[in-house]
């Protein structure tokens, strides 16, 4: 029942004036909610550093609105001039104008929770920030909202929703078992956001050695862009279970390990300082941490090096490798500083047929009377 002054508002009025006070209300209030209290959020928040706010105000401004202006049509069918006045009686009254009005205003409202909370977790996202919302996290709050929004409707509706508990406990556990793979997938999603493992754009290398970058993040899958421009498609569940390298975490950065050796007797001071010199000439490396050389073995034929540097991101390593052996490969040609490889000296023995044969020759390498024709031997 409405309030007590609401209701003294309406005392002594017919049922068509009762009405047209109340959508008259309605439409002042809908009006005033549209012009006045929204516009003067939207001037405030305008002021604000974050965008936060904006999304807020822009997205729930559709159900300030309509609920301002089905209030109205829900209080008629709650005004006493109006409910013993009408053709209809209460309880139709009620199915045909009140339960429908809030079954809009539910709607409405669970969109509008629906859309703000996934506009602010994308916007958080571009953000590109440490801790941010996984997208999964907004599949999730979808799920909720639905399910919160069905039961909201039903109990205005006055659907008994216990035997629809205890069936969708049953169908629950039937579903459980038979679709065990997607259920693990869809827990595993969850893991790995509350683990805070991968966000979007985040490089990634998996247990077998894929790679690639992190694209979308679903409730059951997770897919990568490799270097090849191929995607692959990866079940959360395997993500969950496996070894999962995050190349992009903690930092962007990363290191390059380019592998050199140079001959013995080479000056190592001349090479160390002239392979500083080569990386810091490369536009792809960065200039802080200071790239070096560091001096890891004594080779079979070599001094074995290795230049260390970094570049901004993990895709850009095999780039800067690349660019890095051309560099080396050249300033060390011109400095003459020898690259030694491997060497093998190979020699070929030949055999003069004239010759005797040495001793202790197998019997078969030796020439040997012809055996005697049986044909031809004579008898005694």
């Amino acid at each position: 029942m409405p309030p007590v002054p609401f209701v003294r508002l309406f005392a002594g009025l017919s049922a068509v004036e009762a009405t047209a006070l109340v959508l008259a209300l309605s439409l002042v209030s809908a009006v005033a909610m549209e012009f006045v209290v929204l516009r003067i959020a939207r001037r405030y928040v305008s002021t604000t550093a974050t965008e936060y706010d904006n999304i807020v105000i822009a997205t729930l401004r559709p159900p300030l609105v309509v609920t301002a202006a089905l209030a109205g049509v829900y209080a008629l069918t709650q005004v006493p001039a109006v409910r013993s006045s009408v053709l209809l009686d209460p309880a139709t009254l009620d199915t045909v104008f009140g339960r429908p009005s809030l079954s809009v205003i539910v709607l409405v409202w669970a969109y509008a929770a629906n859309e703000v909370v996934n506009r602010v977790v994308a916007a958080v996202n571009d953000e590109g920030g440490r801790f941010d919302f996984a997208p999964v996290f907004s599949n999730v709050w979808t799920l909720a909202v639905l399910l919160g929004s069905v039961g909201t409707l039903l109990w205005l509706w006055g659907i008994e929703i216990t035997p629809l508990l205890g069936a969708a406990g049953v169908a629950g556990i039937a579903v459980g078992f038979a679709e065990k793979d997607t259920v693990a997938n869809f827990f595993g999603g969850i893991a790995l956001y509350v683990d805070d493992t991968y966000k979007l754009g985040d490089y990634i290398v998996l247990e077998d050695g894929t790679a690639g970058t992190v694209v979308q993040v679903g409730v059951r899958s997770t897919t990568l862009l490799t270097r090849d421009e191929v995607m692959v498609t990866v079940p959360n569940a395997t993500l969950n279970a496996g070894k999962v390298t995050n190349e992009s975490a903690p930092q962007r950065r990363r290191r390059v390990r380019v592998p050199v050796g140079v001959a013995y007797g080479t000056d190592i001071d001349a090479f160390e300082a002239l392979a500083v010199e080569v990386a810091l000439a490369e536009p792809i490396v960065l200039d802080s941490p200071k790239p070096r050389a560091r001096f890891r073995a004594f080779g079979d034929s070599a001094l074995q090096y290795e230049l260390l540097c970094w570049v901004d991101g993990p895709t850009r390593r095999r780039r800067a490798q690349h660019e890095l052996n051309r560099a080396l490969y050249a300033a060390l040609n011109d400095a003459g500083i020898e690259i030694p490889f491997p060497k093998r000296d190979v020699t070929v023995a030949t055999v003069d047929d004239s010759e005797p044969a040495p001793s202790g020759a197998p019997a078969s390498a030796t020439s040997s009377p012809a055996p005697e024709d049986p044909d031809k031997a004579g008898t005694t």
